[in-house]
């Protein structure tokens, strides 16, 4: 248990006198806090913890820090399905949400469960004891817990690094170089000349917010995105909060916002050609006739093949109107003393220059997973729902939608957690693990062509067209295969502690 500062970070830690839980939860972010609220509700009397690495909770919201901070989808979506977002943005900076994730955790009793600074090295699974054994670095020290059950919500990207490619001179350069996942305090940039590399949410986001006071922002891209501005305020929301108070009015307005995007969505895959040019379009009536859109804004990908980029209230394009920003297509050759010099032998001069070039993606926070001795090799293994592993007993994982927000299916992971919990409680069962029979993994863990996911495929289990190996970017059908879906599928096999995992499958397979 911790005491907190007004920043949220930890002034006292005290030692977790208990050993053994029957749940553990990785991560104290966005997906942590809602999952501790989901097991408190749907399982009480259940004792759990949570493991986080940092020293403050918040997960991406405390970790990220650099200038504009803001969600990439609208918070009716991306807000828990039990807590109301009820600000009147509707596109949210990063303090707060951060702040509707603190407060959830603080109305709900979480924040005494959350022990900080605790990095999860290791997690091992005895079978003869159905428990897992999690290795953990506390303060330099190596502790071990134990619990009935691990839900991972670490997390799809490693917290202490970022990905800066390995561009040449980058030794020679006179300024400074920021990653945006490691945002310094005292970063001055009033007046001075600034390099934003990349063409992503974290770019869009950084030009107008540094444009501000920058002496000028370029956002330097090898290959455009696609762009789209969205007002930060929805009047509709406001107005049905206002009509039918704010819970009734926050679901209407996610129901809303959820099939809009479905259908968005569809429209992508069936009509591309036509969602692209309305996309082209839109930006065009913010730049003007005159504007290069077929160089700066144009990708050569079809729309959701990667993810949009929202910009709210058009605060992009109007640092673009009035030249304090400007878009460079093009691609580096070398780092000089000055700035960057491009293959097509232009040069861009920079005080700064900001790498907002992706993630490193890992799974399950990174952490070793080893049953029964056996190491776990993720991509010899099975997506399973979307939140399990092939042949890992006892652990849910989760992993949000690429195409709308990551809370949507971290609550659905978190209850679908619980169902299981339950279920062994229930039964008198220790385990439940799937077992891929007869199934090949065929596919990446993502269909998602941006380079940071491409480049951790490796690192991520595969999936199947046959459910419920699938991974499905479909709320709706989510829904229904993971709140509602029955556990007794042919895949999930449960065990009682005198069984073995053979005679459980067995039996299983009998009573089909």
């Amino acid at each position: 248990m911790v005491s907190l500062d007004k920043t949220g970070r930890h002034m006292v830690c005290s030692v977790m006198t208990q050993s053994h839980f029957d749940v553990l939860i990785i991560g104290a972010g966005l997906s942590g806090i809602g999952a501790a609220y989901h097991l408190q509700t749907r399982c009480p009397g259940k004792s759990y913890a949570i493991l986080e690495q940092r020293s403050s909770s918040g997960g991406t919201w405390d970790l990220f820090r650099y200038p504009g901070i803001r969600s990439d989808s609208d918070m009716h979506t991306l807000g828990y399905n039990f807590k109301p977002w009820t600000q009147q943005k509707a596109i949210a900076d990063g303090p707060a949400i951060l702040n509707y994730v603190r407060e959830t955790a603080a109305e709900n009793g979480i924040e005494p469960n959350i022990h900080y600074d605790h990095k999860v090295v290791r997690a091992r699974w005895s079978s003869p004891d159905a428990r897992w054994f999690v290795d953990v670095e506390v303060d330099g020290e190596a502790r071990t817990y134990s619990a009935s059950f691990l839900h991972s919500c670490a997390g799809y990207y490693r917290y202490d690094q970022g990905y800066t490619p390995d561009f040449e001179g980058l030794s020679d350069f006179k300024g400074r170089i920021i990653h945006p996942q490691h945002w310094p305090d005292d970063l001055d940039y009033e007046g001075k000349k600034v390099v934003i590399i990349g063409s992503g949410a974290t770019a869009v986001t950084l030009v107008p917010a540094m444009a501000e006071t920058a002496s000028h922002v370029t956002m330097l891209q090898r290959s455009p995105s696609y762009v789209v501005s969205r007002p930060a305020e929805d009047q509709m929301a406001i107005r049905l909060r206002r009509w039918f108070g704010p819970r009734a009015g926050y679901h209407i307005v996610r129901w809303r916002n959820i099939l809009l995007q479905r259908f968005f969505f569809n429209r992508a895959r069936s009509h591309p050609e036509k969602v692209r040019q309305a996309l082209l379009n839109g930006v065009r009536e913010q730049l003007g006739p005159d504007y290069d859109i077929e160089t700066h804004f144009t990708p050569a990908y079809n729309p959701w093949d990667q993810r949009l980029c929202l910009v709210p209230d058009s605060d992009l394009f109007e640092a673009i109107r009035a030249q304090r920003a400007s878009v460079v297509t093009d691609h580096i050759a070398r780092f000089t003393e000055t700035g960057i010099e491009l293959q097509s032998g232009e040069s861009l001069d920079a005080d700064i220059v900001v790498t907002a070039t992706g993630l490193d993606l890992q799974f399950l926070g990174g952490m070793e997973i080893v049953v029964d001795g056996r190491p776990l090799v993720p991509s010899e293994q099975l997506n399973y729902r979307g939140c399990m592993v092939s042949d890992v007993p006892n652990l849910v994982t989760v992993f949000g939608y690429t195409n709308a927000s990551w809370t949507l299916r971290a609550d659905l992971s978190s209850e679908f957690m619980c169902r299981l919990v339950n279920r062994l409680d229930a039964e008198n069962f220790v385990e439940v693990r799937p077992v891929a029979t007869d199934v090949e993994g065929d596919e990446d863990f993502l269909d998602f062509s941006s380079g940071y996911v491409q480049r951790a495929m490796g690192r991520f289990p595969r999936r199947s067209s046959k459910a419920p190996w699938v991974l499905t970017q479909n709320y709706v059908e989510d829904i229904w295969l993971i709140r509602f879906g029955r556990l007794d599928d042919g895949a999930l096999v449960f065990r009682r502690a005198h069984e073995s995992l053979a005679d459980a499958g067995t039996a299983l397979h009998a009573a089909e």
